[in-house]
């Protein structure tokens, strides 16, 4: 249990997790804008321009689960303030990087201090109120998630036209300046060193196994096509991935990713529907910017207000749809929310050079936002509804990783697109926007057929 500073100071508390996991919220949104600008000023093609957003997702989504066990032992204050300095820094380091190596280098430490703030921030906020006072903090850290998500890329387009694309990492120094100064007065560290060691094993088999199962699937979809190098890549990825799912079958409960939990076929089913769905969205977040901008001669504000609808419509929406979802059941939203957004991903193919926002980007999103709206809070509490007692932590952090996961393999995909100009640009983005609908609707699929029990009502 957290000591007096957090019964005195809750509101602050709520500040702090809010400011250290904006960090994240803010520099997965912002870096898309980005793009075009780092690619001319650092001569990156569009393999590069791949990993710099999966040198980020990589560590992000490998080391999510771990971040949340080691905070759970050694303190969740400690690592919370350990996270978002090595967030902080990495951001200086990418801000000065004179070229793509050291550039992703920095992205890499980046995902690795989100992959350890991230987890321990909402932990930190669970443990610091209780019943509806909970419910009510969630619900406002949620909410501002969404708005510094629509935020980012806006002012980050505004900064890339007036200073250049160092200075959207520079951004998130004040919010951890301020994440660490709060942590170190208002939360009370709390540690159980009773709980079992660190599954190293793991994370390292795990972070390894995505690592070249990416790189494999980047260089496919590059010029260069499934190259033998392409092919042993991926191969070697996916062995080292079923290395890490027998680790964990033989460390059992002490296990990151407790295997008992796909037990449960509802469970396995909004997996699969998590990583469709979320790799569909990020795919989302990585083309439209790009395209505007490199096809459309938007300007860095105009793409990055393209997405600002969908921030707003998520925020709106999802509390409503959550107290639907508890009284119809998770399954029905969850079969036709992803379907409404396979729909919007087809209006998506009317998008052409030089197109008008208001008559073609805008519908594709706000249908797309609808559909999204329809599954984002059911699906957190169908996946906490899946699991037993026991797992319910471990659910949430795996749903969460998978979520990453879903954008980590997406835009490993993309090369095809991110490496095309004039008119291959736009064939790619459909063909990209053609795949998205159909993973959203093997998404539904896997709500429909899956999802059985308390989560179907």
């Amino acid at each position: 249990m957290f000591g007096w500073a957090m019964a005195r100071h809750p509101n602050l508390v709520l500040t702090t997790c809010i400011l250290a996991s904006s960090l994240a919220f803010v520099d997965g949104s912002v870096t898309n804008v980005g793009l075009p600008a780092i690619g001319k000023a650092l001569q990156a093609g569009g393999a590069d321009l791949q990993w710099v957003i999966n040198a980020y997702l990589l560590p992000l989504s490998a080391l999510l689960l771990l971040g949340g066990a080691a905070g759970d032992r050694y303190g969740r204050k400690r690592l919370l303030i350990a996270g978002t300095l090595l967030f902080a820094l990495a951001s200086i380091a990418c801000a000065l990087a004179p070229n793509l190596t050291l550039l992703l280098v920095a992205r890499g430490l980046q995902g690795t201090g989100a992959a350890i703030l991230m987890p321990n921030s909402l932990a930190i906020l669970g443990a610091s109120f209780s019943g509806e006072a909970r419910g009510r903090a969630i619900g406002i850290w949620a909410s501002i998630g969404a708005v510094m998500s629509a935020i980012g890329p806006v002012l980050g387009g505004w900064l890339i036209d007036i200073a250049g694309w160092p200075s959207i990492f520079l951004i998130n120094l004040p919010l951890a300046l301020g994440a660490i100064l709060l942590a170190l007065f208002t939360v009370t560290d709390s540690r159980d060193n009773s709980r079992p060691a660190l599954d190293i094993p793991g994370g390292i088999l795990a972070t390894l196994g995505l690592g070249l199962l990416t790189w494999g699937l980047t260089l496919g979809s590059g010029r260069d096509g499934w190259s033998i190098l392409a092919v042993g890549g991926a191969a070697i990825g996916v062995l080292l991935m079923l290395g890490f799912v027998a680790v964990e079958n033989r460390r059992g409960e002490r296990a990151m990713m407790p295997l008992a939990m796909f037990g449960s076929s509802c469970f396995i089913g909004l997996s699969l529907l998590t990583l469709l769905l979320y790799g569909a969205l990020g795919a989302l977040m990585v083309l439209v910017p790009y395209v505007l901008i490199q096809a459309s001669s938007y300007s860095g504000v105009e793409a990055g207000s393209a997405l600002v609808p969908a921030a707003i419509i998520l925020a709106l929406g999802s509390p409503v749809m959550g107290r639907l979802a508890g009284r119809i059941g998770a399954r029905l939203p969850l079969t036709m929310g992803p379907l409404v957004v396979a729909a919007g991903f087809l209006l998506f193919l009317r998008l052409g050079a030089q197109t008008n926002y208001w008559t073609t980007v805008l519908p594709a999103i706000v249908v797309i936002s609808l559909g999204m709206v329809g599954a984002v809070a059911p699906l957190t509490n169908a996946v906490l509804g899946a699991v037993d007692a026991r797992h319910t932590g471990s659910a949430s952090g795996f749903n969460s990783a998978i979520s990453r996961t879903g954008g980590l393999i997406a835009t490993a995909l993309l090369g095809g697109v991110l490496g095309a100009s004039g008119k291959a640009l736009i064939s790619g983005f459909h063909l990209a926007a053609l795949a998205c609908a159909v993973g959203c609707a093997a998404a539904s699929a896997s709500a429909f057929f899956l999802i059985t029990g308390p989560a179907r009502k």
